[in-house]
Protein backbone atom coordinates (compact mmCIF):
# COMPACT_ATOMS: atom_id res chain seq x y z
CA UNK A 1 0.00 0.00 0.00
CA UNK A 2 2.07 3.12 -1.14
CA UNK A 3 1.79 6.59 1.51
CA UNK A 4 1.59 9.91 0.32
CA UNK A 5 5.29 11.59 0.61
CA UNK A 6 4.27 14.98 0.07
CA UNK A 7 1.43 16.60 -1.61
CA UNK A 8 0.39 19.79 -1.80
CA UNK A 9 -2.82 22.02 -3.87
CA UNK A 10 -2.34 25.13 -6.03
CA UNK A 11 0.97 25.80 -4.31
CA UNK A 12 2.63 28.96 -6.02
CA UNK A 13 4.85 29.13 -8.13
CA UNK A 14 6.36 32.67 -8.30
CA UNK A 15 7.50 34.12 -12.08
CA UNK A 16 11.11 32.46 -12.72
CA UNK A 17 11.76 30.80 -8.92
CA UNK A 18 12.71 27.34 -7.95
CA UNK A 19 10.67 26.80 -5.30
CA UNK A 20 12.56 25.49 -2.09
CA UNK A 21 12.61 21.17 -1.51
CA UNK A 22 8.56 19.87 -0.80
CA UNK A 23 9.41 16.44 1.20
CA UNK A 24 10.33 16.76 4.45
CA UNK A 25 9.27 14.31 7.72
CA UNK A 26 8.87 11.03 8.12
CA UNK A 27 8.89 9.80 5.10
CA UNK A 28 11.68 12.20 3.30
CA UNK A 29 13.91 9.18 3.95
CA UNK A 30 12.62 5.66 2.48
CA UNK A 31 14.20 2.34 1.55
CA UNK A 32 13.50 0.70 -1.75
CA UNK A 33 10.49 0.91 -3.34
CA UNK A 34 8.07 2.82 -5.97
CA UNK A 35 7.93 6.47 -6.28
CA UNK A 36 5.42 7.86 -8.05
CA UNK A 37 4.84 11.79 -8.47
CA UNK A 38 1.38 12.93 -9.82
CA UNK A 39 1.46 16.60 -10.69
CA UNK A 40 -0.93 19.10 -12.77
CA UNK A 41 0.02 22.74 -13.24
CA UNK A 42 -2.39 25.78 -14.07
CA UNK A 43 -0.08 26.61 -16.84
CA UNK A 44 2.54 26.03 -19.26
CA UNK A 45 5.93 26.60 -18.16
CA UNK A 46 6.27 24.59 -14.40
CA UNK A 47 9.62 22.26 -14.71
CA UNK A 48 10.04 19.26 -12.15
CA UNK A 49 13.14 17.97 -10.66
CA UNK A 50 12.65 14.88 -8.14
CA UNK A 51 15.57 12.73 -7.17
CA UNK A 52 16.41 9.48 -4.59
CA UNK A 53 19.31 9.26 -2.63
CA UNK A 54 21.55 11.34 -5.18
CA UNK A 55 19.78 9.96 -8.42
CA UNK A 56 17.82 12.30 -10.68
CA UNK A 57 14.83 10.96 -12.03
CA UNK A 58 13.31 13.86 -13.17
CA UNK A 59 16.17 16.86 -13.83
CA UNK A 60 14.04 20.12 -14.51
CA UNK A 61 11.49 18.71 -16.84
CA UNK A 62 8.83 20.57 -18.17
CA UNK A 63 5.23 19.28 -16.40
CA UNK A 64 3.44 17.60 -19.20
CA UNK A 65 -0.09 18.82 -18.28
CA UNK A 66 -1.86 21.57 -17.28
CA UNK A 67 -5.58 23.06 -16.39
CA UNK A 68 -7.57 24.67 -13.89
CA UNK A 69 -5.79 23.09 -10.60
CA UNK A 70 -8.13 20.92 -8.57
CA UNK A 71 -8.63 18.42 -11.01
CA UNK A 72 -5.75 16.13 -10.38
CA UNK A 73 -6.54 12.51 -11.36
CA UNK A 74 -4.01 9.95 -9.98
CA UNK A 75 -3.68 8.12 -12.73
CA UNK A 76 -4.00 10.66 -15.96
CA UNK A 77 -0.92 12.89 -14.62
CA UNK A 78 1.44 10.41 -13.46
CA UNK A 79 5.19 12.02 -14.01
CA UNK A 80 7.21 9.83 -13.05
CA UNK A 81 6.69 6.43 -11.32
CA UNK A 82 10.30 4.21 -10.43
CA UNK A 83 11.11 1.85 -8.87
CA UNK A 84 14.00 2.79 -6.70
CA UNK A 85 17.15 1.73 -4.08
CA UNK A 86 15.70 4.46 -1.34
CA UNK A 87 17.14 7.50 0.62
CA UNK A 88 16.38 10.86 0.77
CA UNK A 89 13.77 12.30 -1.42
CA UNK A 90 13.87 16.30 -3.34
CA UNK A 91 11.60 17.47 -5.17
CA UNK A 92 11.23 21.09 -6.39
CA UNK A 93 9.08 23.03 -8.69
CA UNK A 94 10.48 26.11 -10.91
CA UNK A 95 8.34 28.21 -13.07
CA UNK A 96 10.27 29.27 -16.57
CA UNK A 97 7.49 31.48 -18.20
CA UNK A 98 7.55 34.53 -16.51
CA UNK A 99 4.15 33.63 -14.92
CA UNK A 100 2.56 32.96 -11.79
CA UNK A 101 1.20 29.47 -12.09
CA UNK A 102 -0.34 27.03 -9.25
CA UNK A 103 0.56 23.27 -9.28
CA UNK A 104 -1.30 20.51 -7.50
CA UNK A 105 0.74 17.23 -6.91
CA UNK A 106 1.00 14.10 -5.03
CA UNK A 107 4.47 12.53 -4.19
CA UNK A 108 3.49 8.64 -3.15
CA UNK A 109 6.02 5.34 -2.49
CA UNK A 110 5.05 1.98 -1.87
CA UNK A 111 7.79 -0.06 0.04
CA UNK A 112 8.55 -3.53 -0.98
Amino acid sequence: MAVVVASGTTIAVAANTKIGDLVSGQYQTVQKGKLTLVALSSITGVNATLSIGGVTLINDLPLAWFAATGGLDLSAHVVVSQQVLGGKIELYFRETAGGSPTVDYQLMFEPQ
